[in-house]
């Protein structure tokens, strides 16, 4: 019997400051890809079961395999990716809809609203559009609740900044670099890189999956501290030594400010280096050993109000995420009753048959 695969769990979009933001286009690379089926259909009709099943049914073969899940329900997937066979399906539909760029050659739409009773969804069309136009300014909401603590969070992040002791940190975090560098061979080749989100703000508040991107590499480090840009800085400061020279890598970014990182990951070379603090990390670089507590203790109390709104802007989020998804679920009641699963699971088998025949 084959040994088990790997699940990979990953967030290719997320809810940000600037709204959603996508990074699906790096889920695959489509000029290396063997096969990408884009699934079309409406909610409930069993996209996210359909890719469940044949993940599982990859890692019980042996593959490992990686899911990309939904920040509107992190327990449904949005895509799984079969990296040994570079074989991806992905779910195409709002709010990332997704088309075909090499249509046959690479690209195969699977149309899944081929199997529901179109008539019966006609007659719950007013409600099916109201639910549809209601989830959309409950986001907008969401969106601006996250863009107010995006604005909140810039003046923590100033106070730390005002806090922070340039030089030695400079000094420090070049040390770090070059402990974490040395010895790294030039590669006689062209970079890749890989952008996706570390973690998401969901309705069960903010979740991550890092411990299964973060667990296989060898050498792990952490950069700590109370500044996310600073982190961030620095992590990018260290993968453009990689890149430099010929690695590939990829970047899991935070989900406030989507151009901000939180972890980057270097697999050819089984290196990670991560904004949290790991127990099992090769070194530890804490930037808040550099601050100034004079100048922390001046700001105390705006730092307290700022962290508090900020708090309460993030519980507003959450509250706001739950019902979208009530009301998604809502909108999924008239889709489920007339879908034809037996048609759905059909579908499911022949597709998996496929991609082992590959």
């Amino acid at each position: 019997m084959a040994t088990k695969g790997k699940i990979k769990r990953l967030f290719p979009g997320g809810n940000t400051s600037v709204g959603f933001f996508s990074y699906y286009q790096y889920v695959i690379d489509l000029k290396e890809a063997n096969r990408l089926y884009l699934l079309k259909g409406g909610p409930g009709v069993g996209k996210s079961s359909l890719m469940k099943k044949i993940g599982h049914g990859m890692v019980e073969r042996g593959y490992d395999i990686e899911f990309h899940h939904c920040s509107a329900d992190p327990e449904g997937v949005d895509a799984v990716v079969i990296p040994a066979l570079k074989v991806a399906i992905i779910d195409g539909t709002s709010p990332h809809v997704i088309d075909p760029k090499f249509p046959g050659a690479v690209d195969e739409i699977i149309n899944l609203g081929e199997h529901w009773n179109e008539e019966d969804l006609r007659a719950n069309r007013d409600d099916i559009i109201s639910s549809t136009e209601h989830n959309g300014k409950i986001y907008k909401r969401v969106y601006k609740f996250l863009s107010a603590a995006k604005i909140i969070h810039d003046d923590v992040e100033w106070i730390y900044q005002e806090a922070s002791n340039q030089l030695k940190t400079t000094e420090e975090s070049q040390e770090f670099i070059k402990k974490i560098i040395k010895g790294t061979k030039q590669q006689s080749k062209l970079p890749k890189e890989r952008h996706l989100f570390g973690s998401a703000y969901t309705f069960f508040g903010h979740i991550h999956h890092r411990e299964t991107y973060l667990e296989d590499t060898k050498k792990l480090y952490s950069v700590v501290g109370s500044s996310s840009q600073r982190k961030s800085d620095i992590l990018k400061k260290i993968a453009d030594k990689y890149l430099e020279k010929g690695y590939d890598v990829d970047f899991y970014h935070e989900p406030l400010v989507p151009e901000r990182l939180e972890s980057i990951v270097i697999p050819e070379a089984s290196v990670a280096i991560t904004s949290y603090r790991q127990e099992q990390a090769k070194k530890i670089l804490d930037l808040d050993e550099y601050m100034n507590t004079d100048i922390l203790n001046k700001y105390a109390e705006e730092l307290e109000i700022s962290q508090g709104y900020f708090t309460l802007l993030l519980e507003q989020v959450y509250e706001n995420l739950k019902k979208t998804k009530k009301n998604h679920d809502g909108m999924e009641e008239y889709y489920i009753p007339n879908i034809r699963f037996e048609e759905i699971n059909d579908v499911t088998n022949k597709l998996l048959e496929k991609i082992l025949n590959l």
